[in-house]
């Protein structure tokens, strides 16, 4: 009769087995619910991107199925303990220890023991805090541009310190430098390194490639980058991330002890040679690889002597293709394909790459599997895929999104205060909160993002150092002025544009669909990001001047046309009163008209039979005389010569001055004494005033500003405290010079 305890063991080990397959079916079946399977999972499918609530819904069934099973080898080590009692002859319980330690019972040996392990490994996790270095090339407006969407998504995702690598020309270095001071992303550094500098280290290759000489710079990143920076991701400035790029920091944990280089296969079939009759490709590694995302484990490509490998490699098939066709491209499939040890391939879905006539659809099963989006097109949006329609929402999504929002910290990752958010902290903590104009001296403080020259900009300066750049700020309502200021003058120009992300790109739009205004290369725009609830006017103005190219600049206002030929006039004005030696702002005088359709005058004679019809006014002659009174409007009527006059208090002429002229104050903010108080600076400074007698501007009609109704609110009572306070300070600075205008302040 058999012993009682075996019997009893026999059904515990039965248990214990039924346990484990209802464990198995259990969790299989809830993934399947979500569309994936945790044991044959595709290899496109990765675990790491489960959801949330998901993950832990499956981990606390794991947990509950775990604690079961030992309570199960629990009883089964008692059982065998008790066994152990049992004579020899009868079963030994080495067989059941045997059982226990290879049986299904352990999670880590369940799915290697029973060959159901799939054969994607699981991604290795990146530290928390470990720095991220990402670079770059790029040259021109239009690049600088495009890195910033791209930018946007890694920030959007991202979880980790950035480190971003910039290869930049002049234009871009100026642009992505104010732009990355002004945004004040924490955890972010940038690095800038001048492309003059490895321009000959590349320009003996012939290329075809749109990108020109700028395509074939990523080849010496090796030499670029710091000699100490060991592995960096290299991006193209037309990706698009879809996903946390420590993802793909990870893989270099992959690489064997020879791989150098992370690619993904090239998705057309242009390395197969097959696009048309005799297309002579270069050499490639069967498909080839596209180079748009790039691991480049720098440290071991110096080791193995990078820059002679890849340059013996372009000078000897040269001698056959005589140029390269894609660029930087060529040369690393051409290596590639020597050195095929070399080469790391990384899935598909790390470059979903966009042009006509791809395999890139066989990338992913669901569109939600992807990582990096390359429109490495030149239609870039007008690309044809059947889910181009999913692609471009994306992309635009982060080519409008507010990049204000991604200046988030980083939980758990502290980092360095930037040198530019120093002193805004400190100026931040001696605000009053209690103050009643706190939100006014708040927006003087505040640092707006900006992104110059959002447009291309060409400028040759003149021969006699004259040139005249007109200054102006505004905002999307005052958009349709544009058109008509580049009729009216065609000299440079200078704007400020205060814009969401979003508006900036309806602005794109609007100018690139401008025969006018896309032809126009000296005007240069501008944009300054919106923030907070005041139009910082002063500070357009500001940022319009600092970037004006030549030395003296016409301080006007977007909703003003100038009289046609005024550029000209300018000019000579500049040099026939001496303004370089001399310290003079020359008033142009300022008219208006109520009418919206003004055939404009084309002379002074056309100007002053229309005052004296009625059709012009002298500028707010009927709302704010005091403004534009001491130009002197009836003197100007029979003036043949320039004429000075003296300042009065509000006085706020449309003036030229040299481009070195004192800064607008930015205390003032919105409408109110925005141009009163530069005017003040300027006369404090000793500038003579004087009336141009051939030059006239119109204020064209328009609606009412926002900031007017917010003046005759609360910023109204906070003038008086703002205006006192700016005498104060140009008492401090200019002594006995300001004191005449105290007077003028206690009397308003």
């Amino acid at each position: 009769m058999p012993c009682p305890c075996r019997r009893r063991l026999k059904l515990v080990f039965a248990s214990l087995t039924f346990m484990v397959l209802l464990t198995w079916l259990y969790i299989s079946m809830g993934n399947l619910e979500n569309g994936h399977s945790l044991m044959f999972s595709p290899c496109v499918v990765d675990q790491s991107e489960l959801r949330y609530l998901e993950r832990e819904d499956l981990e606390s069934r794991v947990r509950e199925v775990e604690r079961e099973n030992r309570r199960l080898r629990l009883q089964l080590n008692q059982s065998q303990r008790r066994e152990l009692l049992v004579p020899e002859g009868n079963y030994s319980s080495h067989h059941w220890v045997a059982v226990v330690d290879t049986g299904p019972l352990d999670s880590e040996n369940t799915t290697d023991k029973q060959g159901n392990r799939s054969n994607c490994a699981q991604e290795p996790l990146v530290e928390r805090c470990e720095l991220i270095h990402v670079a770059c090339v790029c040259a021109g407006h239009n690049a600088s541009r495009d890195v910033v969407t791209l930018v946007k998504s890694i920030l959007f995702h991202r979880r980790n310190p950035l480190h971003f690598h910039f290869i930049t020309d002049a234009v871009a270095h100026q642009i992505l430098s104010s732009l990355f001071a002004s945004w004040m992303v924490p955890s972010v550094l940038v690095s800038f390194y001048d492309a003059d500098d490895l321009k000959s280290e590349v320009a003996w290759i012939p290329n075809k490639h749109y990108s020109g000489i700028y395509g074939l710079m990523k080849l010496t990143l090796t030499k670029a980058l710091p000699p100490d920076l060991t592995k960096v991701i290299v991006l193209d400035t037309d990706i698009t991330f879809a996903t946390d790029m420590a993802e793909l920091w990870a893989i270099f944990r992959k690489f064997t002890d020879k791989q150098a280089i992370g690619l993904v296969e090239n998705q057309s079939d242009w390395y197969l040679g097959n696009l048309w009759k005799n297309h002579k490709p270069w050499p490639a590694l069967g498909r080839g690889f596209n180079t748009g995302v790039i691991l480049l484990l720098l440290d071991r490509l110096r080791r193995i002597g990078w820059e002679q490998m890849w340059r013996l490699t372009a000078e000897r098939e040269l001698m056959s293709m005589l140029s390269t066709s894609l660029a930087d491209q060529d040369i690393f499939n051409a290596v590639i394909k020597q050195n095929p040890v070399l080469v790391h391939q990384l899935p598909c879905f790390w470059n979903v790459q966009l042009s006509d006539h791809t395999r890139s659809e066989q990338c992913y099963t669901e569109v939600s599997d992807l990582k990096v989006i390359h429109w490495n097109s030149p239609k870039k949006l007008r690309v044809k895929n059947k889910h181009v329609e999913f692609f471009r929402n994306l992309y635009l999504t982060f080519l409008e999104y507010d990049g204000n929002l991604l200046r988030r910290e980083l939980f758990g990752c502290p980092s360095q205060p930037s040198p530019e958010s120093v002193p805004l902290q400190a100026a931040l903590e001696e605000l009053d909160e209690d103050d009643q104009c706190y939100d006014f001296r708040r927006e003087r403080i505040t640092v707006h993002r900006m992104h110059l020259y959002f447009l291309q900009y060409d400028y040759s300066p003149t021969e006699d150092g004259s040139d005249v750049t007109l200054i102006a700020q505004l905002s999307m309502d005052r958009l349709q002025m544009l058109e008509a200021i580049c009729k009216h003058w065609e000299g440079p120009i200078s704007l400020a544009l205060y814009m969401s992300d979003a508006e900036a790109q309806q602005f794109l739009r609007y100018a690139q669909s401008s025969e006018l205004l896309k032809n126009r290369r000296n005007v240069g725009y501008h944009v300054v990001y919106k923030e907070g609830q005041f139009y910082p006017v002063n500070l357009l103005r500001n940022v319009a001047l600092r970037h004006a190219s030549t030395a003296y600049v016409f301080l006007a206002d977007v909703d003003f046309l100038p009289m046609y030929g005024l550029y000209d006039y300018l000019r000579k004005s500049v040099l026939q009163l001496d303004l370089a030696h001399t310290k003079k702002a020359l008033v142009v005088p300022a008219f208006e008209t109520l009418r919206y359709r003004l055939s404009f005058p084309k002379s002074k004679a056309e100007l002053l039979s229309m005052l004296d019809m009625g059709t012009l006014y002298p500028f707010r002659y009927h709302v704010w005389t005091k403004g534009h009174a001491p130009t002197n409007y009836a003197k100007w009527r029979t003036a043949t010569t320039p004429y000075k006059v003296e300042w009065e208090p509000d006085f706020e002429p449309y003036v030229v001055v040299r481009r070195d002229c004192p800064e607008y104050d930015q205390r003032f903010v919105g409408f109110g004494w925005n141009k009163v108080s530069h005017i003040m600076e300027l006369d404090a400074q000793e500038y003579d005033l004087v009336v141009l007698p051939n030059a006239f501007m119109i204020h064209m009609p328009h609606a009412p500003s926002f900031d007017i109704s917010k003046f005759r609110s609360s910023y109204r009572s906070c003038m008086s405290v703002f205006k006192e306070e700016f005498h104060q300070d140009l008492s401090r600075k200019y002594g006995a010079n300001a004191l005449k205008y105290l007077p003028a302040e206690r009397n308003i």
